[in-house]
């Protein structure tokens, strides 16, 4: 099968499978604040992600390109919302692109009709520092995104077996490019162990992209004749792998993703630790069911929202929602408290104005 075949094999099954919001947010209760001293006018959306400052902790994540002209639509779509609404979007790996040019038009679109906008380059860990500068100058990117896959990649039919090296030829694309690194799982989660051999591997962001969200295993099984079922339910549920990197590995940005579906993840995911929250399959399958205008819509209803929970909470911008009290509980904390995080820390913080 082809790579562009493939590539809209993945967007027809991740419509198909969905995803089940088993991500862990439904175990973070935030604590109710009946004096909240603020308005929602006083809301400062604005946020940092690995040296980048953004206008919006909520942005596109990555979700495809090199599927021929159905996925230049779809990210031409994507990249306008983007600057229609001020948020930066991700591309899906470029590595079809770099292997063949013919498909670069899909995500060269991005930057296109998103000129002024912030832009994720997206390469997997098999990349070289070269390939890493031909993806960024590709859509001209204010940073780049490497994906880890490793269980996709064993549920894939024609999918990598060696996986082998990939923290040198991160630190080795870290040390050669001009923009930020941001690694970013694409559904399995990340824990503290990796998060802090990525930081000191010299990557500005780790995105969690944790269990919860679209998933990859059930995806990659759809296309199997032979099913490798005990993946399906496999990986970090979001909500755990961001508190868990959170509370241990220090001076690295944390993007909160996987099932994030609402105002309410988003806030959930900053809280517990998050300096940004992407969004993928939700979006997209607003897109492709109800079309461009009903996605903007979408996004904007999400950001004003957003900004009703943080005055709710008090919280005037992303650092305060970062200090807000949360309780946790269920798979969550027993999680958390196996892994030697206190609970507490969360659960006792006030919001320092």
């Amino acid at each position: 099968m082809s790579r562009a075949k493939r590539k809209i094999d993945h967007i027809q099954h991740a419509l198909k499978t969905g995803q089940k919001r088993n991500n862990g947010f439904s175990d973070i209760l935030f604590l109710h604040q009946s004096l909240p001293d603020t308005a929602v006018h006083h809301i400062d959306m604005h946020t940092e992600i690995g040296g980048l400052v953004l206008s919006s902790p909520i942005f596109i994540n990555a979700m495809t390109g090199g599927g021929g002209s159905e996925t230049v639509k779809i990210n031409e779509a994507l990249s306008s919302a983007a600057a229609e609404c001020g948020i930066p979007v991700a591309v899906g790996s470029q590595m079809s692109a770099i292997r063949n040019p013919s498909e670069r038009e899909s995500y060269e679109i991005v930057r296109k009709v998103n000129q002024k906008g912030v832009l994720f380059a997206n390469l997997g860990s098999e990349a070289t520092p070269d390939q890493a500068k031909t993806a960024i100058d590709m859509i001209e990117a204010n940073a780049l995104q490497i994906h880890l896959n490793v269980v996709q990649e064993l549920v894939m039919p024609e999918g990598d077996r060696d996986f082998s090296g990939a923290l040198n030829r991160i630190s080795a694309i870290a040390e050669a490019v001009d923009v930020p690194v941001f690694v970013k799982e694409v559904g399995f989660g990340i824990n503290r162990e990796a998060a802090s051999k990525l930081a000191d591997a010299g990557v500005k962001a780790i995105d969690v992209g944790g269990y919860g969200g679209t998933n990859f295993a059930r995806i990659e099984n759809e296309r199997r004749s032979r099913l490798l079922e005990s993946f399906n339910d496999w990986g970090i549920p979001t909500a755990a792998s961001i508190a868990e990197i959170a509370s241990s590995v220090k001076d690295v940005s944390i993007i909160g993703s996987g099932g994030i579906q609402d105002a309410m993840d988003i806030a959930k995911a900053v809280a517990l630790g998050a300096s940004g929250a992407g969004m993928a399959g939700f979006f997209l399958k607003i897109l492709i069911e109800d079309g461009y205008e009903a996605l903007v819509l979408e996004i904007k209803n999400v950001q004003e929202e957003l900004k009703m929970i943080m005055a709710a909470l008090g919280a005037e911008s992303v650092k305060q929602l970062q200090e807000a009290p949360v309780i946790i509980s269920g798979f969550t904390h027993h999680y958390l408290s196996e892994r030697n995080a206190d609970t507490k820390a969360w659960s006792n913080r006030i919001i320092r104005k």
